[in-house]
């Protein structure tokens, strides 16, 4: 119980921070209904749900969900003298790029589940969270730089023997051209 009550003041805290941008919207409707702004919050996350159960076009909206916030967020990062935001967001993009590959195959299958495109939305949540240890680098230290130190000698050599075979591939070809 205390876990959820540190949690609201948490997630209050929020939303009466000045800072943010979604605060006056929330703060105007909060004035006009007479319903506390955590409520009205609260709302939202439930009509949102629900529509990403139920309604038409979930993929889109969890799509743009995981990609517009993000490329905004790393294209503050770039143009920041910081060089912790980016490496967060890197971080997110590997992860992202990771997962859609994965997510290909199983996308046929696990898109008929009623949930899957709240639970994706959610997973995008976890990915970008804005707190030290989010799912992006947890996944990203625990699973993917393990195997890419593991494996990242073979993939230079396979893609420097492509690079090889492309070079005397278009030399053969303007070699033929020229000989024409």
């Amino acid at each position: 119980m205390a876990r959820i009550g540190a949690i609201k003041q948490s997630l209050e805290k929020a939303l009466h921070d000045e800072n943010k941008m979604w605060t006056k919207y929330l703060a105007t409707v909060e004035k006009k209904t007479g319903v506390d702004r955590l409520y009205v919050f609260l709302g939202i996350l439930a009509v949102s749900a629900l529509y990403l159960v139920f309604g038409v076009g979930q993929q889109l909206v969890c799509n743009i969900f995981g990609f517009a916030y993000p490329a905004y967020c790393s294209m503050k990062a770039l143009e920041s003298p910081k060089k912790e935001d980016d490496t967060k967001w890197l971080t997110y993009w590997v992860v992202y790029a990771v997962f859609t590959i994965v997510e290909f195959f199983s996308d046929h299958i696990l898109c008929w589940f009623p949930v899957y495109w709240l639970f994706k939305c959610l997973f995008y949540i976890w990915l970008m969270a804005p707190i030290e240890r989010n799912g992006s680098l947890i996944l990203y230290h625990s699973i993917i730089r393990p195997n890419f130190l593991r494996y990242h000698h073979k993939v230079d050599q396979f893609i420097s023997s492509a690079q090889d075979a492309a070079v005397k591939a278009a030399a053969n070809v303007l070699l033929t051209e020229k000989q024409d």
